[in-house]
């Protein structure tokens, strides 16, 4: 606790950034979740103009804002708690958060796409697959990774960082140049060492012919990721207490050594790094501009249920849809595939997340600590008597 007040206590001189409930965070999600949407939708109805198409492509971007945006929230929501078991409460509201509505998709996803084999899954999906995603390590074999729920590497990614978040921040505070060096070191780990490794062992289980699958699997696997998150965290304190020229230095030595690194093995992981630090100073930009725009700040309210929906609704609509390809079909079905997937959100809101996290705020509020206080003071007072 006394941890979180020191992180809480940020400087207010010029250059810095005060954040509060950040209708800009609210506004990035937004961007993300139509980025997101827009790959998916021109992957099943295209125009077939290429500016048009890899236009739409670049929306895979969406994911990784979606990583900066979680970190920056994360750091936030930690410095301005100031509160008794911080990391116990920290895991019960990310948990109610993500779960429920998550666990939904599951049976969901299942009946719509079926067990067999997919490009996801080279020997289709059994019990194995079900019960990692489940549990929320499908993110560490290859053949679970978005087989069961589409997409759900992200969410993968994002509750295994969940998982280290109180750890890191515990133990870094607000030294921001803690967090790049730790992601620098993890993303020469990852480039030197462990993808190489993980290319030549699961390219032999998974026998020739699923050598793109696999590359494909660690390129979007949790330490790959890893870096985009710490990064953000590292953005954070940069906003709250200004950045410095030192910062700078230490993302020129990012650079520098990531594209060695690259070059000496092969990754192909330096211009994905380069992507996200261009878009982690658009996100800095945007936070630091305070944009709003309240129809993105409306999606980006409810882009968790419109990123686990609108897989979904693109399936169903392909079934029906009357337009042969093109950039009017493609911008039709993108409408179509936002208005479904927001109203699908506004119903799992009510039904699912609502009670999620009525039941989170009940079991993290001071009212809950106090129960659980006095049970223990009678039991040591029993024990004294």
């Amino acid at each position: 606790m006394q941890g979180q007040a020191r992180l809480a206590t940020g400087r207010t001189k010029e250059g810095t950034t005060s954040f509060g409930r950040s209708h800009t965070l609210d506004l990035l999600r937004g961007l993300a979740i139509a980025g997101v949407m827009a790959i998916h939708v021109s992957q099943s109805f295209p125009s077939h103009i290429g500016a048009v198409d890899f236009a739409f492509m670049c929306g895979w971007t969406g994911v990784n804002v979606f990583y900066f945006v979680s970190a920056m929230t994360m750091c936030l929501m930690w410095t301005q708690r100031t509160e008794t078991n911080p990391a116990r409460k920290f895991y019960i509201r990310r948990f109610l958060r993500i779960a429920p509505l998550f666990w939904l998709a599951i049976p969901v996803y299942l009946l719509v796409n079926g067990t067999g084999p997919s490009a996801n899954a080279p020997n289709g999906i059994g019990p194995l697959q079900v019960i990692l995603t489940a549990t929320f390590l499908h993110g560490f074999w290859p053949d679970s990774v978005n087989s069961v729920v589409p997409g759900d590497w992200s969410i993968a990614a994002e509750m295994t960082f969940y998982l280290v978040f109180p750890l890191l921040i515990t133990a870094f505070g607000a030294r921001r140049h803690l967090y790049l060096a730790l992601a620098i070191v993890l993303h020469l780990v990852n480039v030197c060492l462990f993808k190489p490794w993980a290319f030549a062992l699961f390219s032999a289980y998974y026998g020739s012919g699923n050598e793109a699958f696999v590359w494909t699997t660690l390129h979007i696997s949790f330490l790959n990721q890893l870096p985009v998150f710490l990064v953000g965290c590292a953005l954070f304190f940069s906003l709250r207490d200004g950045f410095t020229k030192s910062d700078a230095a230490v993302f020129a030595v990012f650079i520098a050594v990531s594209f060695i690194a690259d070059r000496a093995t092969g990754s192909h992981e330096f211009n994905y790094l380069m992507i996200n630090l261009v878009l982690g100073a658009l996100v800095a930009g945007c936070i630091r501009l305070e944009i709003r725009w309240r129809p993105l700040e409306t999606l980006g309210r409810n882009s968790y249920s419109m990123y686990l929906s609108h897989f979904a609704v693109i399936c169903g609509l392909s079934q029906i849809w009357p337009l042969a390809d093109g950039p009017v079909s493609l911008l039709i079905a993108y409408a179509v595939t936002a208005a479904l997937s927001y109203f699908v959100a506004r119903a799992t809101w009510h039904l699912v997340e609502r009670h999620a996290q009525d039941l989170a705020h009940r079991l993290t509020s001071a009212r809950a600590d106090r129960s659980i206080i006095r049970p223990t003071l009678a039991a040591t007072a029993a024990g004294l008597r």
